[in-house]
């Protein structure tokens, strides 16, 4: 029963994510909608129909090929004989998970390959964007790999051995571990792992850094860590990002975001991420992120000692490793459910971010500079409404556009 659940779940969710990408590909037109008039031209509105077009299509043959080899691993028991594979040559409950994991970690990469290939080197190049070299694209992939041995490794191990140690408390010492290397990314992001792929500088002296810096005192933000990251090496999408809390505390340009945009609109940007501290969206989200992780960590604890769960994948002996799988399957409907929840409440922030920007008289050139953040990265400016209600964290341009001034008027 428990075999055919899974089973179900898996296509289910493929039929779901398919239908749900369909209602996208249904709103490609080759005219421009009444509502982009203004913001899309003709020729960069073709343009973004026919980049939608191609990762769609990949989407939908990635999504495919995923879902074929998944179902067929079901069909044939293909975790339950790696399982009795691997405890053929070690019967340490540790090394049989991180093998199990790490075998299925590298066959997803090598599936996924490429894919990314494709992606960085035909898509992102046909329409301008992609910077990368073969050099570049490859030395990222063995630092990714390298950081996903050593951390995921570490974590991974620790989290079995108190699975397999302290009975009923395990889910505690493990959401422990979680957290802790949560608060540790959260401060430290920016300072061990960023550099190990992009370089930080301080933003120099100049007209930008004394506008930043004039808005900070103006909003009571005490910022001294303005750093710009050489994004521009990779890719020619801009963006910005604040990071850490307390003395950790910076922010972070993409130097393709200095080239796109205005002094106003670049402090209107960050105007909305100091917005985001202001209003404890970056605590909130911490906690409610711990607060899940823990609650999840709790669930799995009646999954890793399932007999039957082992045995719906082909094994006769539970195990960390299985019980993740059958939980990350089975847990599907809720995980959905739960995104949604999120991704309502992250709505409602990035709102009152914008709001808060607006409040220094920063809501047109907020507007300005979110429309050519979207244009230049040819965004879908009309997705379907059930993808942005269910997947989108952000509001779209239109609805923030919006809502910015409808509270100017108001």
């Amino acid at each position: 029963m428990i075999y055919y659940t899974i089973l179900l779940f898996v296509i289910l969710d493929f039929i779901w994510t398919q239908y749900l990408a369909y209602r996208n590909r249904k709103r490609m037109s080759p005219n421009i909608p009444e509502q982009l008039i203004g913001i899309y031209d003709q020729e960069k509105y073709e343009k973004q129909q026919a980049y939608q077009k191609e990762n769609s299509r990949m989407g939908l043959f990635s999504g495919l090929i995923s879902f074929i080899i998944i179902l067929l691993i079901l069909i044939f028991q293909g975790f339950g004989w790696l399982d009795q594979y691997v405890r053929a040559y070690t019967d340490n409950m540790i090394f049989v998970s991180l093998i199990f994991i790490g075998i299925l970690y590298v066959g997803n990469e090598i599936i996924s390959l490429p894919f990314s290939l494709y992606d960085t080197f035909v898509i992102e190049k046909k329409y301008g964007f992609n910077k990368s070299t073969p050099k570049l694209f490859w030395m990222d992939q063995l630092k990714s790999l390298v950081l996903s041995i050593i951390l995921g490794g570490v974590i991974l191990s620790l989290l079995i051995w108190f699975y397999g140690s302290f009975g009923n408390y395990a889910w505690l010492y493990a959401w422990g571990l979680v957290t802790a290397f949560t608060l540790f990314i959260t401060f430290f992001y920016s300072n061990i792992i960023v550099p190990l792929f992009n370089k930080q500088t301080p933003l120099e002296a100049g007209e930008l850094r004394n506008a930043i810096e004039e808005f900070s005192d103006k909003a009571g933000f005490d910022l001294t860590n303005i750093y710009v990251m050489d994004a521009s090496k990779r890719s020619t999408k801009a963006n910005a990002y604040f990071t850490g809390l307390g003395s950790k505390k910076r922010i972070v340009l993409f130097d393709t975001l200095i080239n796109d945009l205005s002094t106003n609109e670049i402090v209107a940007v960050l105007a909305h991420e100091i917005g985001h501290y202001k209003k404890k969206h970056i605590i909130q989200h911490l906690i409610t992120s711990i607060l899940y992780t823990g609650a999840l960590l709790f669930i799995l604890s009646f999954f890793l000692s399932s007999t039957d769960l082992a045995l719906s994948l082909g094994s006769n002996i539970p195990s960390f490793h299985l019980g993740i799988i059958a939980f990350s399957i089975l847990f599907t409907p809720i995980s959905i459910i739960l995104g949604l929840l999120m991704n309502i409440s992250s709505r409602k922030n990035e709102y009152e971010a914008d709001a808060y920007a607006a409040g220094f008289g920063l809501g047109d050139s907020l507007i300005s500079g979110l429309k050519k953040l979207s244009v230049e990265a040819l965004s879908n400016l009309n997705p379907d409404p059930w993808n942005v209600f269910i997947y989108y964290s952000h509001p779209t341009l239109l609805q923030r556009i919006e809502r910015l001034k409808s509270d100017k008027e108001s």
